[in-house]
């Protein structure tokens, strides 16, 4: 429960959780070390070095003190200046210091500035240009005075290369690391491609690889693919042979019954019909969304002409509203069937249809809603079960049926990755069908 509130800030890509994974753990030993190595070592080495080096200027200070000319001075340091190497001048009267602009990667700058000023109190101002000399500028008694020193005496000298080549390694490693582990995720997302196809109705060439556990898993799934759509083959096979072999001895029974009195062979008829029917229902759900493969398909073409269809076979079915333009990958005869299944139920229990279609960048719904009875929330769920017939719920007076109407719909809908939603329809009151597909 406590990190449930972190999930919704972790990206969903299993690239990008492998690129938190190994650039996270990077950027957090560069800071960690960063830090300590600039507060802790860098800090204090500079200290040390500026304080040797005020007290070598304050040795300077101290043989100019008897000095009444600045001429005198500098001979009188003259063999300290060699000894410490160090340069030194009075600056002219209108001279200024020449203090500059400081490296911007010279970080340890300011610390070496504020640590001069603190041990030299004739300090006037430090330069610390981008070449290999320091210039102390300091007020003395006989004038402006200039000390030019080795940059490298008051700190370690580029102390910024150690951080620039812990940031250039660790992005050259991620790098490599991030190739590497792009190879040994890509198994990953193919089986998951073939899976999601697969789960949308589509077979896609797939064969396993990567490592042993993704190899495994990819094995299982081919077997789980050809398991099922052999079920689904021997479940088409055998409705479909049984309604077919039935259909010799039903046009017998009907050859024969056309030979009797009408009156005696109307009830026989009609059982008969029925029998028909049954048989025509069974063939239509063995068939399922197995004819076709996908294609791109407008839907709002599809559905106008279903519309039209339906409207020539005087039923009262209307497309009355679409939202978004583009195409989607549906097989149109399976789609086209649950369709005029949702609109044949609607003028069956009620008096018209009226058809709706929303497309969106990632789902497809296509909505059929009547003035009928509609169903009751606890009953949807078994509605779309083979072989249920919900006689208080839909009235069957208007109609016949053998309950697969909506099961062939909730199979097709399944076939294409999606899924059949029954409501109430806000519009009309009846009964509102979504069939809802991720693209």
């Amino acid at each position: 429960m406590s990190s449930a509130w972190l999930k919704s800030y972790m990206p969903r890509s299993l690239y990008a959780r492998a690129a938190i994974i190994l650039v996270l753990p990077v950027v957090v030993l560069l800071l960690v070390v960063g830090i300590a190595f600039l507060q802790k070592h860098l800090e204090d080495v500079t200290a040390q070095m500026t304080t040797s080096s005020a007290r070598e200027v304050t040795l300077i200070l101290e043989t100019m003190e008897g000095a009444e000319t600045q001429l005198q001075a500098l001979a009188a340091m003259r063999q300290d200046l060699v000894a410490l190497d160090m340069k030194a001048r009075f600056l002219g009267i209108d001279e200024r210091p020449a203090v500059g602009m400081r490296r911007w990667y010279d970080f340890i700058a300011p610390q070496v500035a504020a640590e001069l000023h603190a041990k030299l109190p004739q300090l006037t101002a430090v330069a610390l240009p981008s070449g290999d000399e320091a210039r102390l500028y300091l007020q003395t008694d006989l004038g402006p005075f200039e000390l030019v020193l080795d940059r490298r005496r008051l700190s370690p000298a580029a102390p910024h290369q150690l951080i620039v080549t812990m940031v250039f390694f660790a992005v050259v490693m991620t790098t490599i690391s991030f190739l590497y582990m792009r190879n040994q995720l890509r198994p990953i997302t193919r089986l998951a491609d073939a899976a999601q196809a697969f789960g949308r109705g589509r077979v896609v060439p797939y064969s396993p690889g990567g490592a042993i556990e993704v190899r495994a898993a990819g094995s299982a799934f081919l077997d789980m693919r050809a398991r099922i759509e052999r079920q689904i083959e021997q479940r088409t096979l055998m409705l479909s042979g049984v309604s077919h072999d039935l259909r010799t001895p039903l046009t017998r029974l009907k050859l024969g019954l056309s030979m009797l009195p009408e009156d005696e062979a109307a009830p026989l008829q009609k059982d008969v019909d029925e029998m028909q029917l049954l048989l025509d229902a069974f063939l239509e759900f063995s068939r399922g969304a197995a004819e076709g493969a996908p294609e791109q398909v407008d839907p709002r073409h599809l559905l106008q002409v279903i519309v039209d269809d339906a409207q020539r076979a005087g039923y009262d079915a209307r497309l009355v509203a679409t939202d978004g333009e583009g195409q989607a990958m549906l097989r149109p005869t399976a789609i086209r069937r649950a369709v005029e299944n949702l609109i044949g139920n609607a003028v069956r229990y009620g008096n018209k249809a009226e058809l709706s279609l929303s497309l969106t960048a990632k789902t497809l719904r296509i909505r059929v809603e009547d003035d009928g009875p509609g169903i009751a929330p606890e009953d949807r769920t078994e509605a779309v079960k083979p072989f249920s017939r919900l006689d208080p719920a839909r009235n069957q007076n208007k109609g016949s049926g053998v309950g697969l109407g909506l099961a062939i719909v909730a199979d097709i809908a399944r076939a294409h990755g999606g899924v059949l939603r029954l409501g109430k329809s806000e519009r009309l009151g009846g009964l509102s069908a979504d069939i809802i597909i991720a693209r």
